[in-house]
């Protein structure tokens, strides 16, 4: 057994919920942003063939590193080993899933 530690992102791209696995995350150097390296993906199988992990696969391919925006972000779990990744339709949680609220901008000019 390594001592390699796997986790679980869940995060907002696009209208829907993306869930990647990955050996490393870090709060980057770029502000308000989560970098994510190692993205792993399972090993093909010629009988079952996911097209949510195959489109995932397909859009990071050759990402060695990626940025996702912390008010994305739903979800980060350390996990025992790696599980599939999927794109899920923010729809299908009927409204429970929330992003992290963002500041709103201060308007000076605003009466009181």
């Amino acid at each position: 057994m390594t001592d390699e530690k796997i986790y679980r992102i869940s995060f907002y791209n696009q209208g829907d919920i993306y869930e990647l696995h990955a050996h490393e995350i870090h709060q980057g150097n770029m502000y308000a942003f989560l970098e994510i390296e190692g993205i792993i993906f399972g090993e093909r199988s010629a009988i079952v063939v996911d097209p949510a992990e195959e489109k995932l696969k397909s859009e990071f391919e050759g990402v060695t590193r990626t940025y996702i925006p912390l008010q994305a972000v739903i979800r980060i779990d350390e996990v025992e080993r790696e599980g599939s990744n999927k794109i899920i339709a923010a729809d299908a949680h009927n409204g429970k899933v929330m992003s992290f609220p963002s500041p709103q901008p201060y308007n000076r000019h605003q009466s009181d």
